[in-house]
């Protein structure tokens, strides 16, 4: 419709310049568009005394709309646009070849219709037109004589580095245009920047022919699934899963996470709308030390077009190391004894509480310490000394027991070490105890009420929030409805602190209910700087212990929980970590580490080496450099040539003294990436033409592309004029406006 009205295709308009080729200038126009305008006005205010109010106004608008249009039309108005000239440039035609493209949508295969489009005739005319370039492309692009050795049997796609390698072939030629057939299923994640930007330099247009279904009629797939890269062993992770579906709303299925065939956790999903992204969390035991390679699934459904991508991996390194908590209380009370126990009653837990308890205001009582040295002389002086720790609980405490220099070395534990810090409701705590006026208060994750008298002795029931319900920390059942019932029965606490609220980017996890009151915080968390703060409003957690069946475990897996919450995500010295811990038909690593000093601090002179345990058992090993710009940064990029899992170490030291080192695991599998996201990527296609100033067709329109292809202004060109006067839109818009004036006039009876 557009090509009818404006006699050329909107690319045309897009990509060329207006001109007027008049010789005459355009200040001569507008003096001659007022000059008649002018005279127009005088002659229908003297002439049409039959018309009154706005009628004479309409008329003149009409008249002079006219008038300037032919003016306008009398300075030959025209585009002017850059053209390839004909045999002199390089047009490179590249076609998917991935496994993706041998889905058969309806009538046959997207490979035989991108076939088909080529050889109806829009191969033929750009090579009597152009040097063609054709190319198959997977992973990477191979040139190809003619469209018949095309195989759809490439295990991945690779729009971008496709893009890229083309472009550095044809450096040296007068590459004019891309043509990309395609279905646009990328499994590198899209196109990045930086070969958008190279391609808009060289103004080079890519225009894409898009294949297959944009959606399936009916399926599931699991689009993500996202779990830590680290675990503490026998801690509760989570797992969330993004499913999306087509065709199956209200249908039911199952969602499992399995390691080695063993199922750890299963659990009821119903599809939610058509293409609606529909995130579900699944909470499950890490189990013993060592990598877990994790299967998540969701069963089949009866009658689903694709089966391969109901099945995702993902692995997590559940780590045999012993974080210490240092916990220090500054009176007794029963909530101490009870959270001491929840360590003490379960040795395999895998974590220290070194902790000091002030007995009388000068005197401190030692438990869990290593050695007689061991907080000797009370709390921390140096933030190195405290740094030896991941943990810190801080208990009925006033902010004044610190001195300055103790106060930063806490605020650098969390935000320059990681640390994690917990802060315990008590006589002499939060408000009560004038945090709220210390350099700590930004620890706290709320903003503490002015005042004190805070505590409160009172029997107050807990509830569970939404957010708490979705986390690992409130999770006392791995089944979501089941937590969720014993939290509603769980035994009211006998105290609690006005806490006020939570500060932006907090998550209340868990509220307490005074009697007659609104429900307020009660467990807030939040991070901060490199590490994170907790917040629990009350020390009387210890009669889930006292009041619940001498058996149950609520108390101390509660606990447990806090404390692996607390410690799990601790940064050491020297931090590895890869964009993706599953490579599916890929086989470049990115390694990139972070290395600190004892006091964690960027260390820029280290040496750093990667090692790696490969599937058939064999090592391998790499140097790691600096990266510029970023102190203590160091990175790398390894060929994983194997599929199978690896083990990676990495090791850091400064001359003959070693600064630390961390594990990695990863794993690559091949034949995996073109199960996912097989359903055409209109959007990406349409995205990459416009771009790069080319179009998005469909097969139905790639006739078109024969003749549009040569507006463009890379490779030799040539400038032409189109004419813009003989527009049918032109002709129509005068028309319309005469008839529009002959109407009114016979409605007002002046014809």
């Amino acid at each position: 419709m557009f090509e009818l009205l404006f006699k050329y295709p909107a690319s045309i308009f897009h990509k060329g310049q207006f001109v007027l080729l008049t010789p005459w200038p355009v200040w001569i126009l507008a003096i001659a568009i007022l000059a008649v305008t002018s005279a127009l006005f005088w002659h229908i205010r003297r002439n049409h005394g039959m018309l009154s109010g706005a009628r004479p106004l309409a008329i003149w608008l009409l008249e002079s709309g006219l008038v300037a249009l032919i003016l306008f039309l009398l300075w030959h108005p025209a585009l002017s646009i850059a053209t390839l000239r004909p045999q002199q440039n390089v047009v490179a035609v590249l076609v998917d070849d991935s496994r993706s493209m041998g889905i058969n949508d309806s009538s046959g295969t997207r490979e035989a219709a991108a076939q088909a489009s080529l050889n109806s005739g829009m191969l033929k005319g750009l090579s009597d037109r152009f040097q063609v370039r054709l190319y198959k492309f997977g992973r990477e692009p191979e040139r190809i004589q003619k469209p018949e050795q095309l195989t759809a049997t490439a295990p991945a796609s690779r729009l971008g580095e496709t893009l890229e390698r083309v472009l550095a072939e044809s450096s040296s030629l007068p590459l004019g245009a891309i043509v990309m057939l395609s279905d646009g299923a990328d499994n590198a994640g899209g196109i990045d920047l930086a070969t958008i930007a190279a391609i808009r330099r060289q103004r080079i247009p890519i225009h894409t022919i898009g294949f297959g279904k944009e959606h399936p009629d009916k399926d599931v797939e699991i689009t993500d699934a996202v779990v830590p890269a680290r675990a503490l062993p026998d801690s509760k992770l989570t797992a969330t899963v993004t499913l999306q579906s087509w065709g199956l709303s209200g249908v039911k299925s199952k969602l499992t996470v399995r390691e080695s065939g063993k199922v750890l956790v299963s659990q009821d999903v119903t599809f939610k709308e058509n293409g609606q992204l529909q995130p579900q969390t699944l909470a499950f035991n890490g189990g013993t030390a060592g990598p877990k390679t994790l299967e998540i699934s969701v069963d089949p459904v009866s009658g689903e077009e694709n089966q391969l991508n109901n099945k995702i991996t993902r692995v997590v390194n559940v780590e045999a190391r012993k974080p210490r908590i240092l916990y220090i209380q500054g009176e007794p009370v029963w909530e101490y004894k009870f959270i001491r126990r929840a360590i003490e009653d379960y040795p395999d837990i895998g974590i220290e509480m070194p902790s000091m308890l002030r007995t009388t205001q000068n005197k401190i009582y030692r438990q869990g310490i290593k050695d007689a040295k061991e907080l000797e002389d009370g709390f921390p002086l140096k933030a190195e000394e405290l740094f030896a720790y991941q943990g810190l609980i801080v208990g009925g405490v006033e902010a004044s027991y610190f001195t300055a220099p103790q106060q930063q070395a806490i605020r650098d534990f969390v935000d320059r070490r990681g640390g994690g810090l917990l802060f315990i409701g008590g006589r002499a705590s939060l408000g009560d105890g004038g945090w709220q006026n210390s350099p700590m208060a930004e620890l706290v994750p709320v903003k503490l009420p002015a005042g004190r008298g805070t505590f409160h002795r009172d029997f107050s029931s807990v509830s569970l929030t939404a957010q708490g319900a979705q986390g690992v920390l409130c999770r006392l059942d791995e089944n979501p409805a089941r937590n969720a019932e014993r939290w509603k029965k769980i035994p009211q606490i006998a105290n609690y602190q006005d806490v006020g609220e939570a500060k932006p980017g907090a998550t209340t996890l868990l509220e307490v209910t005074p009697a007659g009151k609104r429900p307020q915080p009660l467990l807030v968390t939040q991070n901060y700087g490199r590490g994170r703060t907790v917040l629990f409003a009350t020390e009387g957690s210890w009669r889930w212990k006292m009041w619940l069946d001498h058996a149950d475990k609520t108390h101390a897996t509660f606990w447990q929980q806090m404390f692996r919450h607390l410690v799990n995500d601790v940064p050491g010295q020297v931090v590895a970590t890869t964009p993706k811990s599953v490579l599916s038909d890929e086989t470049k690593v990115p390694v990139r580490v972070e290395v600190r000093d004892k006091q964690y601090k960027p260390v820029t002179n280290a040496k750093v080496q990667a090692r790696f345990l490969q599937p058939d058992g064999s090592s391998a090993t790499m140097e790691l450099s600096p990266v510029p710009l970023e102190e203590g940064i160091y990175g790398g990029e390894w060929t994983a040539e194997q599929p199978g899992s690896y083990v990676m170490e990495i090791l850091a030291g400064q001359e003959a003294e070693q600064v630390g080192k961390d594990l990695l695991t990863f794993r690559r599998e091949d034949g995996v990436a073109e199960n996912f996201h097989t359903s055409q990527n209109k959007e990406l296609l349409i995205k990459l033409s416009d771009q790069t100033g080319g179009r998005y067709y469909r097969p139905d329109e790639a006739s078109k592309l024969t003749n549009e292809i040569s507006y463009s202004e890379a490779g030799i060109t040539t400038r032409e004029t189109r004419d813009l006067w003989d527009m049918p839109v032109i002709f129509l818009l005068a028309m319309g406006i005469r008839a529009s004036e002959w109407l009114l006039r016979r409605k007002w009876g002046v014809v």
